[in-house]
């Protein structure tokens, strides 16, 4: 059982690798094509508009995370009624929760539009139409989330990975497009953009219906059941909030204390580093998830508490393979991205994959806590050490630290609340903190060093060029798959990894 697991866990992840890899390219390809056909004020507009409507995305994140629970715990428990039951509610939920958006958006949010945002008043009205487009966009995600949970918890990442692929191959149709009409190309472009999302709704939703059949939707008001999925979510709303509050919140303080826009734009330039590199991780996490998650609800603790502790050991791994090349060569790698780098963009890049690493380490946790359903205590307690890097932050900036200081404080309180994570899921689920700390924080932190070591002594000998940076990214690839098997791996980790890699060798090079 726990094997073929494992490689259910390991087919979805190289399928969603696969996936993020596509599209990653195709993305950056379509991004320039779309900067050029818009133009520098249209691509500006289309961004700040679409972002006052994610606002609302704080609303939809924790009810996302209480859908993608419930569901999963009843497929794990095997109650198919209890499924249904839980299908169609978070479908009515996310349906009134989209009629709430709407209502805002229209009147909140129109206002902030027209009085409070910068837009050239020759694209005001070009900007309203993005608006509703976005509006639509959205509120078509948020009815897709019970969809998009389902086939995550029935653990089909083959169809995210195909659907996914689909999409990236469409907005690059769509760049074409739009640097071809002589239409309003902003305008084209959210209204072609909108058309995918309903495309795509759909064609999740014909999936769903035809292969799993919890997904036909009816009308039903459980009253317990929407008040146990509400009040999940309004406790997860805490933790999420905190989040949003700790990024973007950080990201208004730089703005205020830390030197302006550009030291904004070197932020911004570091945050999409972390992305694309997290992007990786975050696949991991969502083909282990469900496992956990189903392993608590079928009481398999034992096999549980093994996917958390090897989650959170490979899900810093695969972070550490990608981040400490980025970490040692930042300098070289902006020059190269953006020829003319703004102050503070590299130790913001370093900063942010440090802060990065330590929080790979709460996933499998923060999943494990999700599944008991009892999330109250620990939102409170996590939640408001979160919260703390707000006021912290800013009176380190007050007292004129350096606009690196919101990361630093970022990360010395994402310590703390892994700590703070540890000690209440023992009493939770009966994890072993001395366990975790022997067998996953100190190992990852001895891989860390052992395998930096070689790098940073070659890096103060290397000149600034190309050939070099490969030689000591190769290097520094090289020493943290070597530093991982041997001190990182057990034993039968070990077993595991040459047999995967003797299997790929045999079906890529026959004799």
């Amino acid at each position: 059982m726990a094997t073929s697991n494992t490689q259910r866990i390991a087919k979805n992840t190289l399928m969603l690798y696969a996936r993020t890899l596509f599209t990653m390219f195709v993305s950056f390809y379509t991004s320039r094509v779309v900067l050029r056909a818009l133009g520098v004020v249209d691509y500006g507009v289309y961004n700040v508009v679409g972002s006052s409507v994610a606002m609302f995305s704080m609303l939809s994140g924790s009810l996302a995370s209480a859908i993608s629970r419930f569901i999963t715990f009843e497929l794990g428990r095997g109650n198919r009624e209890k499924l249904k039951q839980v299908f169609s509610t978070a479908v009515t939920v996310q349906l009134m929760l989209a009629i709430v958006v709407v209502l805002l958006a229209e009147t909140v949010g129109l206002w902030f539009l027209t009085h409070e945002m910068d837009i050239p008043p020759e694209r005001l009205a070009a900007a309203h139409w993005v608006y509703q487009f976005s509006v639509i966009t959205f509120v078509i995600g948020l009815v897709s989330v019970p969809y998009n949970a389902s086939i995550i918890a029935h653990e089909k990442m083959s169809t995210f990975a195909y659907i996914g692929i689909f999409e990236a191959l469409s907005k690059l149709g769509v760049a074409y497009v739009i640097s071809t009409t002589r239409a309003d190309r902003l305008v084209i472009y959210a209204l072609l953009l909108m058309l995918i999302a309903v495309t795509v709704r759909f064609i999740y939703g014909i999936y769903c219906k035809r292969r799993f059949e919890e997904c036909s939707y009816r009308f039903t008001y459980d009253k317990p059941l929407l008040k146990e999925m509400a009040s999940f979510a309004g406790w997860n709303f805490i933790g999420a909030s905190s989040a949003v509050l700790r990024d973007q919140g950080g990201n208004i303080i730089i703005n205020i204390l830390g030197g302006g826009p550009a030291v904004n734009a070197a932020r911004g330039f570091a945050v999409q580093v972390s992305a694309a590199i997290q992007s990786f991780v975050q696949n991991f996490m969502t083909a282990l998830n469900p496992q956990i998650t189903k392993s608590y609800a079928n009481g398999e603790y034992s096999y549980m508490m093994s996917l958390i502790f090897r989650g959170a050991r490979f899900s810093y791994y695969i972070l550490l393979l990608l981040a400490l090349p980025v970490i040692i060569n930042a300098d070289y790698i902006l020059t190269l991205w953006l020829v003319d780098v703004p102050a503070h963009t590299a130790p913001f890049v370093q900063l942010v994959l440090i802060f990065a690493l330590s929080e790979s380490l709460a996933n499998p946790l923060v999943t494990a806590m999700l599944a008991t359903g009892r999330i109250r205590n620990y939102q409170l307690v996590v939640g408001g050490i979160q919260l703390l890097n707000l006021p912290i932050a800013y009176v380190a900036l007050r007292c004129g630290g350096a606009p690196e200081m919101v990361y630093v404080v970022a990360i010395g309180l994402s310590v703390c609340c892994e700590m703070a994570r540890l000690l209440m899921l023992r009493g939770m689920i009966g994890l072993s903190v001395r366990s975790f700390l022997r067998e996953v924080y100190f190992n990852v932190i001895a891989v860390t060093l052992i395998a930096a070591v070689v790098p940073m002594v070659c890096s103060t000998f290397q000149s600034s060029s190309f050939i070099d940076f490969l030689l000591n990214s190769t290097c520094c690839v090289g020493c943290t798959a070597l530093t991982i098997f041997f001190i990182g791996c057990n034993g039968k980790e070990r077993k595991m990894l040459v047999a995967k890699l003797t299997t790929i060798k045999d079906k890529f090079f026959k004799p």
